[in-house]
């Protein structure tokens, strides 16, 4: 088989098949295959596209790539959760413990910070002792006696991937929809889940700025996993504002036990939290629907079980046992912290999220390169949301941060990314705005 036949077929419109397809994928895990055939076939899909058998076949192959976890020996279905990522999002905090408490089993495979976007991991990372790369016995004996893990992706877990997405970072073909959801899928798949549910982000802080773009990439996933073999739903969630009203590391921890505990709760992030938990609990086959979904969602963190399961994976992953109890004792506490006021007082009436974003960025909560150390106690907590009315007793948000001069960038970052206005000018947007279900 010619990689460059390959490569021509595809380029003028071609179908490949899916040994074809897994040519290229063991070319990219043993290197037979170079980076320019691989970059040319990238440039070919991204105008050409793929068929649905192509997606599927170019998922799997990749997917099979490593290692495929195998949780046979368990009595509960295997679900997860992919986010495509925003601000404040750390939905993946209290969903994981809350659906272990309602049955399943949730081998959570996450990521670092991408772009403006926060990383589950990175957030688990503010907790001390917390083993985000933890070895196969200890992930399995944790998720067995807790009911979920939260862990980072190992390097057996779809590696094609890791050499495809960086051949397609530096050759302009990152934005294909087909390559997209391959990447996405085969590392989700790997994990060996039989239910997952996938929450696609739209508006200012998330990859897909408009709601037709993420419509198109979950229609996309789902038709893919369900082809693939895994039950699939997704929704469409609003991401024109930060989803918790903490941005940053050791604070949306923070604010996650608090909501765990019921001692404060965001009503933007219980209302996807819950409808996430709701979607995967029905495609399980643990709830009759997802309207039964929800009434164990809020159950489990009414009853304070999703609590006492996110105790459990902390302390089984080597965190403090005391950790819920004690975040605040533990959690790592910025030098400065200032409130953020408004020059005149008005209506948050829209936010910039990508800017809150990149402002935790400069405040050292996330990456400019891959090296760069994260500091977890910056950031931001009470953040306004839109309809917050905002004056000189009701800020945008406190800053957490290094010093002053950090705080004084942030603050004016912050305040550059909020509008201000009237109520009559807010766009009264559903946080939860569209459901893509099983094909067929």
């Amino acid at each position: 088989m010619l990689a460059q036949e390959l490569i021509r077929r595809k380029r003028d419109g071609g179908t490949l098949s899916a040994e074809e397809i897994g040519f290229f994928v063991k070319g990219l895990t043993d290197e037979s295959v170079s980076n320019e055939q691989i970059s040319a076939l990238a440039m070919a899909v991204f105008f050409r596209g793929l068929s649905l058998d192509e997606r599927v076949a170019l998922t799997l192959s990749m997917r099979d790539s490593g290692t495929v976890l195998d949780w046979s020996d368990l009595d509960a279905p295997v679900v997860d959760k992919h986010s495509t990522g925003g601000v404040g999002d750390n939905v993946s905090l209290m969903l994981a413990p809350a659906l272990a408490a309602c049955g399943a089993a949730v081998p959570m495979i996450s990521g670092r910070g991408l772009g403006h976007t926060g990383g589950t991991l990175d957030k688990f990372d503010a907790v001390p002792g917390y083993a985000t790369q933890p070895d196969n016995a200890l992930f399995r004996k944790v998720v067995r006696e807790a009911g979920c893990a939260v862990i980072g992706q190992t390097g057996d877990l779809a590696p094609a991937d890791k050499r495809f997405y960086a051949i397609r970072d530096v050759t302009g073909t990152v934005e294909s929809l087909d390559l997209i959801t391959a990447s996405i899928l085969s590392k989700k798949l790997a994990a060996g889940l039989g239910s997952l549910v996938l929450d696609v982000k739209w508006g200012t802080g998330a990859f897909m700025a408009t709601q037709d773009e993420a419509r198109a990439l979950a229609e996309s996933l789902v038709t893919v996993a369900n082809g693939a073999g895994c039950r699939t739903t997704a929704l469409l969630t609003d991401m024109n504002e930060p989803l918790a009203s903490a941005a940053g590391n050791a604070v949306e921890v923070k604010n996650a036990v608090d909501f765990l505990t019921g001692r404060e709760i965001d009503n933007r992030l219980f209302d996807v939290t819950v409808a996430l938990g709701a979607e995967v609990l029905a495609t399980a086959g643990l709830a009759e629907d997802t309207d039964a979904g929800s009434r164990m969602m809020r159950n489990a963190f009414e009853s304070g079980a999703a609590a006492e399961r996110f105790a459990r994976m902390v302390a089984g992953l080597g965190g403090p046992a005391d950790f819920i109890e004690r975040a605040d004792s533990y959690l790592a506490k910025a030098p400065v912290e200032r409130a953020i006021y408004p020059d005149r007082p008005g209506t948050v009436v829209g936010v910039d999220t990508r800017a809150v974003g990149v402002a935790v960025i400069e405040l050292g909560g996330g990456r400019r390169v891959s090296s760069d150390r994260i500091d977890p106690s910056v950031g931001f907590t009470h953040l306004a949301g839109v309809g917050h009315m905002v004056d000189t007793d009701s800020p945008f948000a406190i800053v957490h941060a290094a010093d002053e001069a950090a705080a004084a960038r942030a603050g004016a970052a912050l305040k550059a990314a909020y509008r201000l206005g009237s109520p009559a000018d807010i766009d009264d947007l559903p946080v939860v705005s569209e459901r893509i279900g099983i094909p067929g």
